[in-house]
């Protein structure tokens, strides 16, 4: 489990001038960078390339290597194949067209601009959102969240889906050594061990169902003990101190900073 708990906090232990920042500013920073981005209007290239150059530096400061950020930017997928609809439903200049059955189809050239731009902005939204993570530890961004009045409730879900992950990956820790163990392979034969393809997938669907049956009774297990200690929804920590003036005007400075400048840029682009 160590492994990939390592992957999963790789640049905690970085010390730069982003990770020292108060949880708190990074969090309310983060989520006005990704409100602009997702104001800002379909074809206004320099002003996605400006919060991209925002991202950047944040990058360079942290000490944070791009192949890791990149790699973990491909999150941003499955928002992409939620818009991919956006390309036959705008109506402007038709770039092709091809019929299923009856159903005739055009993809124009507005959806197909529309449906970039929303990548892009998906994209750095995502990139934000890991370099927030990177940065700040779990712990401080729950009681970052709790600071800004996030409800209780929603800070507790995200905890016990932190922690219940780490259970999980050791779960699957304990699955595959088992599968391993029972694996024998011969050095001299030129097939691989494990049976068939087919043999194989159903041997890898036994194991996700086997994961989840154990991920849920051990969750259930944990769940009673933390209520056997008194837990009641809230997760208590030792309170921070107060982010001070100067890093407050900081923060106050960098937020209207970022929406004047993509506005300038998206006026400059028109």
């Amino acid at each position: 489990m160590g492994t990939h708990l390592h992957l999963i906090d790789h640049y905690l232990h970085v010390k730069s001038p982003i990770h020292n920042l108060d949880g708190r500013l990074k969090l309310i920073f983060t989520l006005a960078f990704i409100l602009c981005t997702s104001l800002l209007p379909v074809g206004s290239w320099s002003a996605y390339i400006f919060m991209f150059c925002i991202l950047l530096a944040i990058l360079i400061v942290a000490d944070i290597d791009y192949k890791y950020l990149l790699t973990r930017s491909v999150l941003f997928l499955p928002f992409l194949m939620a818009a991919l609809p956006v390309i036959f439903n705008e109506t402007g200049i038709t770039l092709a067209s091809f019929s299923i059955g009856e159903i005739e189809v055009d993809i124009s050239r507005e959806g197909v601009l529309q449906f970039i731009c929303l990548g892009m902005k998906s994209w750095l939204s995502i990139i934000a959102a890991i370099l927030l993570a990177s940065t700040t530890s779990f712990t401080e961004l729950q009681q970052a969240m709790r600071s800004i009045r996030v409800p209780q409730l929603l800070v507790a879900v995200f905890g016990l889906m932190w922690r219940y992950l780490h259970l999980m990956v050791e779960e699957v820790d304990r699955l595959t050594r088992a599968r391993s163990s029972r694996s024998g392979t011969d050095p001299t034969s030129r097939y691989r061990a494990g049976g068939s393809l087919s043999w194989r997938a159903g041997v890898t669907g036994a194991m996700a169902g086997n994961l989840f049956i154990r991920s849920l009774e051990r969750s259930e297990r944990v769940y009673q003990a933390m209520l056997a200690r008194g837990y009641d929804g809230e997760t208590r920590t030792m309170e921070n101190s107060s982010p001070t003036r100067k890093e407050i005007f900081r923060l106050v400075l960098a937020i209207f900073g970022l929406f004047v400048l993509a506005f300038l840029f998206v006026i400059l682009s028109d």
